[in-house]
């Protein structure tokens, strides 16, 4: 809609920079305070042809506005002759102007067919070749999205052999993205002819097992490639390691985890850890270097839900007063946040906690030390008589672990919360 905004200002200057006129008293300082009405302005050098196409962008515009999706096709219609304009230099920005605008009318038509999304593409990749690339890869989105997984593969491969003149940087990574998406579509392939595999077990067809095999490998050669370049990669690391599992290659599958969670030429991503856990977690990984991973994961995201099994595996530790003392913290930093308020488990496991830290002599040092950053805002978090009303109409249960934790983390102030029965 921004670029849409552009193009109905005022055109911009159409004749040759060389303009050798005299004429300097109109080429003073531009005001730079906003237009009023601006779209309606017009230059001494626009046309009458440009009048017209500008008038019917705004036109569009109106349409998609007030969503009057088919008035805004039958303009769209007659917009792109914008394109023969010999005089206007900038034809790249009209095309994809008309690209985007013609699939934002087409995604909310009623009456859109593939058809018609297929022949707005196939015009616009042809139209020029700044923009071939990211069209065919919206291309096979669309057809991805409706079903066609090999027509959304045949779009990627084509456009993985296609060059023009000398390869810019930008093209080369655009070029990498499409082979990545490529390879996701050959994994969903890989995902389909494995389910009919597993549901075959009777009657095994080596053809069929093979067929799935060469999926893989298609697969797997273009997502160890853009593995290899930073970036924030989930679905292609996902992709990659369930294929990896499948055929038992347990050693390269924690390889990518570890190497997507800990290369520090990556971006910071808690999703990495996330994924190297359940992974671990899926092959019976010890505890240690299970909370080896969670414990990263907390500095990053404290609010995390697997924080309730970090504290739960702390609390379980061999080494009890170190661990239950960071259960204690882990916990107290899930309830510093207010989606976890109201949540049984995470209170029900505090006080467990608190219940094998009372088995130490200094218990009430340790917890002391844990609320004194707290104690000015704890209780309007957690323990006004509002909090107490509510949970013993919504959940009594954890009314009652509530009140049987007030005296223990804030023993110095009288709080409602515990004095309210509801």
């Amino acid at each position: 809609m921004d670029d849409l905004q552009r193009e109905l200002g005022p055109l911009e200057d159409l004749e040759d920079d060389n303009d050798s006129s005299d004429d300097t008293s109109s080429k003073g300082k531009t005001s730079k305070l906003p237009l009023v009405n601006a779209m309606h302005a017009e230059t001494p050098r626009e046309t009458g042809f440009h009048k017209s196409t500008r008038a019917c962008l705004e036109l569009i515009r109106e349409a998609l506005l007030h969503h009057r999706w088919q008035e805004a096709a039958e303009y769209m219609a007659c917009y792109p002759q914008m394109l023969e304009d010999p005089t206007n230099g900038k034809a790249q920005q009209y095309k994809e102007l008309i690209w985007r605008i013609s699939a934002e009318i087409l995604h909310h038509h009623p009456n859109s067919k593939m058809e018609d999304y297929n022949n707005i593409y196939e015009r616009m990749k042809h139209s020029g070749v700044k923009h071939f690339l990211m069209i065919s890869l919206e291309h096979s989105f669309h057809l991805l999205h409706n079903g066609h997984i090999e027509d959304a593969k045949h779009q990627l491969s084509v456009a993985e052999s296609w060059r023009h003149g000398k390869e810019s940087a930008a093209q080369y990574q655009r070029i990498k993205l499409v082979h990545a998406y490529r390879s996701l579509l050959d994994y969903l392939i890989w995902c389909d002819k494995k389910f009919t595999y597993i549901n075959n077990t009777e009657y095994p067809d080596c053809g069929e097992n093979q067929d799935m095999h060469n999926y893989f490998r298609q697969a797997s050669v273009n997502l160890k490639e853009i593995l290899k370049k930073p970036g924030v990669w989930d679905p292609f690391i996902l992709s990659y390691v369930e294929m990896l599992e499948f055929y038992e290659d347990h050693e390269e599958a924690l390889r990518v985890l570890n190497d997507y969670a800990y290369d520090s030429t990556f971006p910071p991503n808690p999703n990495a850890h996330v994924y190297l856990y359940q992974y671990l977690k899926r092959q019976n990984a010890s505890e240690r270097k299970l909370m080896k991973v969670l414990k990263v994961l907390h500095v990053s995201v404290p609010s995390h839900e697997l924080m309730l099994e970090y504290s739960s595996l702390l609390l379980q530790s061999e080494k009890k007063t170190s661990d239950t003392q960071k259960a204690l913290g882990v916990v107290l930093e899930l309830l510093d946040f207010a989606c976890w308020r109201s949540n049984l488990d995470v209170w029900k496991l505090l006080k467990a906690i608190i219940q094998k830290l009372q088995l130490q002599e200094d218990w009430r040092d340790s917890v002391a030390a844990k609320m004194a950053a707290r104690k000015d805002w704890w209780p309007a978090l957690h323990f006004t008589s509002f909090h107490a009303r509510k949970d013993s109409q919504q959940n009594p249960e954890l009314k009652e672990v509530k009140a049987s934790l007030t005296k223990i983390l804030c023993p110095d102030l009288m709080l409602k919360y515990a004095q309210l029965d509801g």
